[in-house]
């Protein structure tokens, strides 16, 4: 194996237990296995990688992938999903709310991301930004406003730090920066994406308040959150991916090189 695309097409079905065929053109990313299965049950298709670290899941042109959780595991199925050059890509994540205008339950479509996480500066110097495809977050927008929902536009803060409450300067950092929201795997994402020219965005669920002691999550309120909101999260990311397919649009940024 002596290419990057050599080592994603045989890697991508060692980690996942799918053959790259059987991948759709549209993809959910999420790191919740749970969000595989409730997609697998609603589309009475079986999920694949039971046995492996990515879990994934397949209905017509669309799969879903529970990559795992962290900045590192982001990069890594962004890197080898190059073997099937997805036409799209959706991350539906959770994430901390750091405004007062940002309450659990709420949806987050990011701007952009801060690089706080440490795996993207392997792809790109720190002044790149990390941002999303708009035309794709157009379709989820819409979708979004369909539900009769309402969601929140920002920069979300993305950090390789899972516990970090209790640090005060941390946390005067994020005020600091004006940061809507923190999460694990936004701008990882991002960059990953704008690096193998995958369009990509990211569709983010308020499910904790990090900065105030009462809203740190706990086993209790995430399971509440999963309760109330994910069947929500997920049906809308399912429309918007289905979509961009049906009309056939295309999302992918043009480049243009020197």
């Amino acid at each position: 194996m002596h290419t990057k695309l050599d080592i994603a097409r045989n890697w991508l079905p060692r980690y996942t237990g799918t053959e790259i065929a059987a991948f759709g053109d549209y993809i959910l990313l999420t790191n919740f296995r749970g969000y595989v299965e409730s997609f697998a049950k609603r589309h009475d298709v079986p999920v694949l990688g039971t046995d492996r670290p990515m879990q994934t899941a397949t209905s017509g042109n669309l799969t879903i992938i529970n990559y795992g959780i962290g900045s590192p595991n982001a990069a890594l199925i962004m890197d080898l999903l190059v073997a099937r050059m997805p036409k799209g890509v959706l991350f539906l994540g959770k994430c901390g709310g750091l405004k007062a205008s940002t309450e659990i339950g709420h949806f987050i479509l990011p701007i952009a991301a801060i690089r706080g996480d440490g795996t993207s500066d392997d792809y790109f110097p720190p002044e790149v930004p990390a941002l999303p495809s708009f035309k794709l977050h157009k379709f989820v927008s819409d979708r979004i406003l369909d539900h009769k929902q309402d969601y929140r536009t920002g920069v979300v803060y993305t950090t390789n730090r899972r516990v970090w409450e209790w640090d005060e300067q941390f946390q005067q950092r994020l005020q600091d920066l004006s940061c809507l929201a923190i999460d694990m795997e936004t701008a990882t994402i991002f960059i990953v994406g704008h690096k193998n020219g995958i369009p990509r965005g990211a569709l983010l669920l308020v499910s904790d308040v990090p900065v105030m002691p009462e809203g740190i999550k706990t086993e209790e309120s995430d399971k509440m959150v999963t309760e109330t909101f994910v069947d929500l999260h997920l049906t809308i990311g399912i429309e918007a991916m289905r979509d961009i397919g049906l009309q056939g649009e295309e999302i992918k940024h043009l480049r243009y090189e020197r």
